[in-house]
C-alpha cells in the first residue's frame, strides 16, 4: 500500500481502487492480475479494495465476511460488508474522506464498462473526477508473475455439437438485429466458445487470453504470438478466423471505422474509451452469453456423461470418507486430495471446476471457505462436514455440494439439514411457464427456512458453463432480480444452505437442465431434470419433517442415481450404494 500511495501522489491521486478482475472481467484470474489478493491479502474470488493516502477499505459480499474478518486482522484495511444495510458504497465513503475535486484513479484496462461509468457518475454527484491511469503494479509489484503461454487447444465438434463458423453466423445475426456493424468479444469464456478453443490459463477455468473481434466482414481473434502453433493457426484460417498480436486490439478498436459498434457492458474501460469515436456504441449485455447459455443437444449429453463420472468419483469417495475419518488422521485439505485423485481416474478428466470448499464443522459456515496448511481442520467421526467440489471434463462442467455426516450429529443439524433438502426438493419438483424467471422461483428453496426465521445471503444457483466457467450467466436463482428468463437447455444449480457462525454450515447442491414439460391452452410449461448424479446422505435427515411427496422425490432420484452409476461400480461399492440410496 505504502507503494501505490507513492505512485497515487505522482499522478495526484487521492484514491486509488482496485478490483478483483483482470481486462476481460473475469471472476477467476490470471496470477498476473491478481493485484487485489495482492495488496491486500484477502484471497476470495471477490472483493474491491480501496484505498487513500491515509485510509483503506475492502468492500466483498457475504459469501467472504468471515474469511475477510480474518484475513484483513492487522492489514489497516476496514471491512465493508457489501449490500448490508448501513454499508456505504464506494462512492459514498470516498464522499465522506476526501475533499470535494479529488481524483480517484482506477486502471481502466481492469475494471468494467459498466462498472466504471456508474462509479464515474457517481463521484461526479459528490464534487470527484475518476482518471483511467496506466497500470501502477507493473511498477510496484517486484516480483509480479508472468503472463500465461500455453497454447489452446480445439474442441471437436463431436464435443461442441456446433461448427465455429455457424457459432459466428447466429452471432452477427444477433447483433444486427440490434444495429450494430461489429461485436467487441473480451470475456474469455465468449471467445473459447465461439471458436470452440479452449485453453488452461485460467485456474479452474479452461479459457485463454485473448480478444475476438467480429464484424460483417471479418473475425479476428486477438492473442499472444507464442500461444499459436501450426495446428491452431491452420483451424483459424479454414474458419475463416484471422489471427493478430494481443496488444493490437486497443489501436484496431481506436481507428475502428464502423457506424455502430456492440460494446458489451463488460469490456473493459480503456477499450470503451478507445471506441469513443464510433458514432453509435450499442453498451448492453453480449448476445453470445444469451446463445452459449442454452446448451444444443451434444452439449447436453456432454453433460450427462461428464455428471455420471463425477457421480463414480464421489461415490468412492464417500464410501472412503465415512471410513477414512475414524482413523484421525485426515483433513479438510487431505481429503481434497483424495477426491481429486478419485475425479483423474475418470475418462476425459481435465482439472477441478473451482477451489473445493471442504468445511468441517464449524469451518462450514464460511461460504466460501478455502483450507489452508495453518487453518485445516483434522475431522473426526462425528459432526458435519460441507463439501463443495467440482471438476472439467472434456464433455461437461461439474458443481456439487453434498454435506457429509462423519458421525453423531444434533438435532438441530439434523432439522437444518432436512430444512435445506426440503428447499433443494420444491425448487427441483416445480412446473413453471414459459417467460419465468429464476427470482420468480427462488422463494422455492428458502420458504421452509423463512417459517424459522432462517434465510441465506447468496444466490440459489447460477448457470454452469460446457466444459467452461463453472458459474456462468445470464439465468440465476437469487433474490434480487435477475430478468433473464429460464430456457429450454439450460443449466443450472440449486444449491440453499444454512450456515450458523462458529456451528456449522449445511448445504446441498445438484446441477439441473431445464427441459420442455407440456404445452396446454395456457402456454408452455417447463421443469428441472437433475444432472448430478450422487446420493444424498440419509443419514442426518429428519424423515418425520418430510411429506409423502417430498420422500417420494427423494427415492426416485435414490433410486435414478443406483441405477446409473452401479454398473461402473465393483461389488463392494455397488452394496455401499445400494445402502446409501435406500428408500425412506
Amino acid at each position: 500500500m505504502a507503494a501505490l500511495r507513492t505512485f497515487m501522489k505522482h499522478d495526484a491521486l487521492a484514491a486509488f481502487i482496485v478490483p478483483s478482475t483482470d481486462p476481460h472481467s473475469g471472476e477467476y484470474v490470471p496470477e498476473y492480475w491478481e493485484t487485489r489478493k495482492w495488496i491486500s491479502g484477502f484471497t476470495g474470488s471477490a472483493g474491491t479494495v480501496v484505498i487513500t493516502h491515509d485510509q483503506a477499505g475492502l468492500w466483498t459480499d457475504s459469501r467472504y465476511f468471515i474469511q475477510a474478518d480474518q484475513q484483513l486482522k492487522g492489514s489497516g484495511i476496514v471491512l465493508f460488508k457489501d449490500r448490508m444495510p448501513g454499508t456505504p458504497s464506494i462512492a459514498e465513503w470516498l464522499g465522506e474522506v476526501l475533499p470535494e475535486g479529488s481524483s480517484v484513479g482506477i486502471d481502466g484496462w481492469v475494471n468494467a464498462t459498466a462498472v466504471a461509468l456508474t462509479l464515474k457518475e457517481n463521484l461526479a454527484v459528490r464534487g470527484m473526477q475518476l482518471v483511467a491511469t496506466e497500470d501502477p503494479f507493473t511498477q510496484i509489484w517486484p516480483d509480479r508473475p508472468v503472463l500465461p503461454s500455453a497454447c489452446p487447444f480445439i474442441l471437436p465438434i463431436s464435443l461442441t455439437g456446433e461448427p465455429c463458423k455457424d457459432k459466428i453466423k447466429r452471432i452477427r445475426q444477433a447483433y444486427q438485429e440490434r444495429g450494430a456493424e461489429g461485436l467487441l468479444v473480451s470475456a474469455l469464456d465468449e471467445v473459447a466458445w465461439t471458436l470452440n478453443l479452449r485453453g488452461c490459463d485460467v485456474h479452474c477455468n479452461p479459457v485463454f487470453v485473448s480478444y475476438l473481434f467480429i464484424t460483417n466482414a471479418d473475425t479476428t481473434l486477438y492473442i499472444y504470438k507464442e500461444k499459436v502453433n501450426d495446428e491452431l493457426r491452420n483451424y483459424l484460417f479454414e474458419e475463416g478466423v484471422l489471427i493478430k498480436d494481443y496488444s493490437a486490439i486497443y489501436e484496431d478498436i481506436a481507428s475502428c471505422p464502423l457506424h455502430c459498434l456492440f460494446v458489451p457492458d463488460m469490456t473493459n474501460y480503456a477499450l470503451y474509451q478507445a471506441a469513443g469515436h464510433v458514432a453509435r456504441l450499442v453498451r448492453d449485455t453480449s448476445p453470445i452469453v444469451f446463445l452459449k447459455a442454452v446448451k444444443n443437444d451434444t452439449e447436453l449429453m456432454g453433460f450427462e456423461n461428464a455428471m455420471r463420472k463425477d457421480g463414480i468419483a464421489m461415490v468412492k469417495f464417500l464410501r472412503w470418507i465415512k471410513e477414512a475419518v475414524n482413523s484421525g488422521q485426515e483433513t479438510e485439505i487431505s481429503i481434497d486430495r483424495q477426491l481429486q485423485q478419485f475425479r483423474a481416474q475418470q475418462e476425459g478428466f481435465k482439472g477441478i471446476s473451482f477451489d473445493t470448499i471442504a468445511g468441517y464443522q464449524e469451518h462450514g459456515a464460511i461460504v466460501h471457505y478455502e483450507a489452508t496448511q495453518e487453518t485445516a481442520a483434522t475431522l473426526h467421526p462425528e459432526g458435519l462436514l460441507l463439501l463443495d467440489s467440482g471438476g472439467q471434463y472434456l464433455d461437461g462442467t461439474t458443481d456439487i455440494t453434498r454435506t457429509i455426516v462423519l458421525g453423531a450429529v444434533s438435532e438441530e443439524q439434523k432439522t437444518d439439514y432436512t430444512l435445506v433438502l426440503k428447499g433443494v426438493i420444491a425448487l427441483s419438483k416445480i412446473v413453471f411457464p414459459k417467460g419465468t424467471c429464476g427470482t420468480q422461483l427462488d422463494v422455492l428453496a428458502r420458504q421452509f427456512m423463512w417459517e424459522k426465521g432462517i434465510n441465506y445471503g447468496h444466490g440459489t444457483g447460477h448457470g454452469v458453463g460446457h466444459f467452461l466457467n463453472v458459474h456462468e450467466g445470464p439465468h440465476q436463482f437469487r433474490m434480487n432480480y435477475v430478468p433473464a428468463q429460464l430456457l429450454p437447455g439450460m443449466t443450472v444449480t440449486n444449491e440453499p444452505g444454512i450456515y450458523k457462525e462458529g456451528k456449522y454450515g449445511i448445504r446441498i447442491e445438484n446441477t439441473m437442465k431445464i427441459v420442455r414439460h407440456a404445452q396446454t391452452e395456457f402456454g408452455e410449461f417447463y421443469r428441472f431434470v437433475p444432472l448430478t448424479i450422487c446420493p444424498i446422505d440419509l443419514e442426518a435427515i429428519c424423515v418425520e419433517m418430510l411429506t409423502a411427496e417430498e420422500r417420494d422425490w427423494l427415492n426416485d432420484y435414490h433410486r435414478h442415481v443406483y441405477e446409473i452409476l452401479s454398473p461402473y461400480l465393483e461389488e463392494e461399492e455397488k452394496k455401499w450404494l445400494e445402502k446409501a440410496t435406500q428408500k425412506i
